[in-house]
């Protein structure tokens, strides 16, 4: 073998055992982290729990309504004239009869006093005729024509007093009088509008609409809660009426409720909410809205269970959710009643990993979470 032979034979041979000592080095390398892996305990995450409850559950649909006072009306005057007495103050509460615009009737009531001073001397013609007709100084036509004389008075004495009733304008019932613009001195054309008036009682409507599906469920006498705007305690109300035709339009229905007791009810025409039960009343699950994950399957929550080696873990389950209840939603199906799930920090969770459970939601002081790796 030639030196040069020699030399590269020993230089690969040199190559060849640093290779197999770096590949030693690496495997023994891999065993430690093996082995400290190994000991090293499973990592876990703290959650709050809470305990799937049982309820009796009342599907209901929302609907937009409209209060309506029981008794309202547009105020316009029937006859032109000029106003000479007005008694219009915005929310003030007249009582039926109360006079509130009054136009000027001086024309009609001096016609009333001519027809009066014609109604009396028609009598007394007539009078004087009845008397002539019995000693059969005159004819029966003429008693007839006096008789019609006196009706044809009497009935413009009527019509002048219709008119000035008509140009007086009185409150038809009990009401609460609304924004006027009225003055005396104002000429006032036939239908002007004057004023609104609400009718003030112990009661007040609520009108709203559902769709067809759920009219053919409701029925005279129900029951119904209206929610207004800045409470949260429902107003209690009941069907007193649904509309007999389906709008062709949008299949809707429109229903009547009634509030008894109007102080506790919004002003007419206020916007309320209404909720409607749908069907009959049935069993269901509540949990919090934070146990509820969504997934690309479908609604999800992670039930807390003990494995067979006692230690707690986390397990996805697909359910069924419903409406929402405040902070709880409706669980249909897919969750059992007193059944553990983990409510605050389960967006942190998967399948099957160890939890360490830092209280339950609901009882007792509410504690900080916090993530721990071990």
């Amino acid at each position: 073998m030639t030196r040069r032979g020699w030399f590269g034979s020993l230089l690969l041979l040199v190559i060849i055992s640093i290779g197999v000592g770096l590949g030693l080095w690496k495997y023994d390398s891999i065993q430690a982290s093996a082995e400290a892996s190994a000991n090293q305990p499973e990592p876990m995450e703290s959650v709050m729990v809470a305990t799937a409850r049982e309820i009796e559950y009342q599907p209901t649909t929302t609907s937009i309504g409209t209060v309506l006072a029981l008794q309202s009306i547009t105020l316009k005057n029937e006859l032109p004239g000029t106003v000479r007495h007005v008694t219009l103050t915005p929310g003030q509460i007249v009582d039926k009869g109360a006079l509130l615009v009054a136009l000027d009737v001086s024309v009609e009531e001096a016609e009333l006093k001519a027809q009066e001073a014609q109604a009396a001397l028609a009598k007394s013609v007539l009078n004087r005729r009845h008397n002539l007709n019995e000693e059969m100084a005159t004819t029966q036509e003429e008693v007839d024509r006096a008789r019609a004389d006196l009706d044809i008075t009497l009935a413009q004495i009527a019509r002048t007093q219709a008119i000035i009733a008509r140009k007086t304008i009185r409150a038809p019932f009990k009401a609460r009088v609304g924004i006027a613009d009225v003055h005396p001195g104002q000429y006032l054309n036939e239908g002007t509008q004057l004023t609104t008036l609400q009718g003030i009682g112990d009661a007040v409507h609520v009108d709203f609409t559902v769709a067809q599906q759920v009219a053919a469920s409701l029925r005279e006498g129900g029951s119904v809660d209206v929610f207004v705007a800045g409470q949260t305690a429902p107003i209690p109300a009941r069907i007193l009426a649904l509309d007999a035709r389906i709008d062709p339009t949008t299949r809707n229905a429109m229903v009547r409720a009634r509030i008894k007791g109007a102080d506790q009810a919004p002003a007419p025409g206020a916007s309320v909410r209404v909720q409607v039960p749908v069907g009959p009343s049935r069993t269901a699950i509540a949990i919090p809205v934070s146990a509820l994950r969504k997934g690309p399957e479908g609604d999800q929550v992670f039930v807390i269970q003990p494995d067979e080696h006692g230690k707690t873990r986390a397990h996805a389950r697909l359910v069924e959710s419903g409406a929402m209840l405040g902070d709880e939603v409706v669980i249909h199906t897919g969750l059992s009643a007193n059944e553990m799930v983990a409510a605050s920090g389960s967006f942190k969770l998967r399948d099957g990993v160890l939890v360490a459970i830092a209280g339950e939601q609901g009882k007792g002081n509410h504690l900080t979470l916090l993530m721990s790796r071990r």
